[in-house]
């Protein structure tokens, strides 16, 4: 196969990160498959290729010869934000499964698998040991072998680490992983000086953001704020967490297990004789129904009182302003340790953990957004744009994004990126391209030797 002219098809193929990355090589798309309508059409118009439809219900037979088969297989079943079902995912777990029987029929040269990295440790390794026998020499007869990559590695502001997983019938004795590198990198390399387009925050967005902003400009200077999760529904809670849960008081003792305690705040639980109300008392970390916390509970839990504790002078005459808002806008991630206790200055996102603060080295992590999670920017005191979030993707160069912004945060957050898979391709592609050998010959002229290669 020559690395410049190659055969590749592009399995699950969303935006088309793969498609980009490979045609960069010198590859053709024969074929690509996607289940998303919209995005469907979008790939005829960015790409010339009408995609298959539902994977499920493609002939593996009627699939092109190809020389790569590349596949970012749906990655919730294995991350740790999702349930963790895996294979027993009956909606998406067993489509790896589609993708082993195209590689069955066709037996193309190599291919490259693209997912969370917790599949290497899900169901304590199970899952990826599964992966490897049904591919590897036991199985399809691949040499299989995997790393995780993110781009900050290759000089994009964007932590984002993936396990890649590639595949070759003959084996990798010649193949390495591309070199990363640590550079300093900035958001501000892939942003637009205030885009007409930009969302702008909404009133409540930004009365919450100033809320956060004042608590900053309260803390005084001589206090190093934490480096975990700052959960303010802590700061004031006398609920039992360390050898007993708020369920297992009521369990025991029913409404009366929680008298004499506080909840969310420092809400009396004691003034609630309706179990419902009472729960919903307490902050919403504490509700499930646990005999006993995890560690990391333990340890989130006892670290903000603690801090409360000794910062209550100046907490408590913030405290109130926080109350109006839901339990996911009441805690904080700040990632700025050292850095200037100005909240706007930074890039922010509201997650289901709290309002992320991080440095403008680079962005959040692209995750399949809603509106809500897309990233801000605080200094200019707006969303990222679509076309911003391509650039984190190294997919900048597509004809055509999703119509709707909602639609195209979803999409390239489901995207792979294309500059990570164009480097990790071009490794596999050459990894056994055969190499030069030089021949030497000594050539003497009296007493002057030359070396001479052929």
């Amino acid at each position: 196969m020559n690395a410049k002219n190659f055969r590749f098809v592009d399995l699950f193929a969303g935006l088309g990160g793969f498609h980009l990355a490979l045609k960069r090589l010198g590859g053709t798309c024969v074929y690509a498959a996607e289940w998303k309508e919209n995005l469907r059409t979008l790939y005829q118009t960015n790409f010339g290729i009408l995609p298959a439809g539902d994977i499920t219900k493609i002939a593996p037979t009627s699939v092109p010869d190809h020389d790569v088969l590349t596949a970012g297989f749906p990655c919730q079943p294995f991350s740790k934000a999702g349930e963790q079902l895996g294979f027993e995912c009956t909606k998406q777990g067993g489509l790896f499964f589609n993708v082993e029987e195209i590689l069955r029929q066709k037996r193309p040269r190599y291919f490259i698998l693209e997912n969370v990295p917790n599949l290497l440790k899900h169901d304590e390794g199970e899952t990826w040991k599964k992966i490897k026998k049904i591919l590897g020499p036991e199985g399809l007869g691949y040499h299989i072998d995997a790393t995780k990559l993110s781009p900050h590695n290759f000089g994009i502001p964007q932590i984002r680490e993936r396990v890649y997983i590639v595949g070759s019938l003959k084996p990798l004795k010649h193949f390495s992983w591309p070199k990363t590198k640590t550079v300093e990198t900035s958001i501000d390399s892939v942003l637009d000086d205030h885009p007409e387009d930009a969302k702008k925050l909404s009133p409540r967005v930004r009365a919450c953001l100033n809320v956060w902003d004042a608590f900053l400009k309260a803390c005084p200077k001589d206090v190093v704020l934490p480096s975990f999760p700052l959960w303010s529904m802590e700061w004031g809670a006398t609920y039992p967490f360390e050898t007993e849960t708020p369920y297992a008081r009521t369990v025991l003792y029913g409404v009366d297990g929680l008298k004499g305690f506080k909840g969310s705040h420092g809400r009396k639980l004691g003034n609630f004789r309706d179990e419902d109300k009472q729960w919903e008392a307490l902050p919403s970390h504490a509700r499930t129904e646990q005999m006993e916390f995890p560690k990391w509970k333990k340890d989130f839990i006892r670290q903000n009182r603690q801090f409360y504790e000794e910062n209550k002078s100046w907490i408590d005459p913030w405290l109130p302003s926080i109350l109006e808002f839901p339990s996911s806008l009441q805690k904080l991630e700040w990632n700025i340790q050292g850095g200037d206790q100005d909240l706007w200055k930074y890039v922010l996102q509201f997650r289901a953990s709290g309002v992320r603060v991080k440095r403008r080295t680079t962005a959040p992590s692209l995750i399949a957004m809603t509106d809500t999670q897309v990233p801000i920017i605080g200094w200019q005191k707006r969303y990222m744009t679509p076309r911003e979030c391509a650039r984190l993707q190294s997919m900048h160069t597509l004809k055509e994004l999703p119509e709707s912004q909602t639609q195209a945060f979803h999409a390239l957050g489901n995207a792979v990126n294309s500059k990570v898979v164009e480097r990790v391709a071009s490794a596999l592609l050459t990894a056994n391209k055969p190499k030069p050998v030089a021949k030497y010959r000594m050539l003497t002229k009296g007493r002057r030797k030359r070396k001479v290669v052929k």
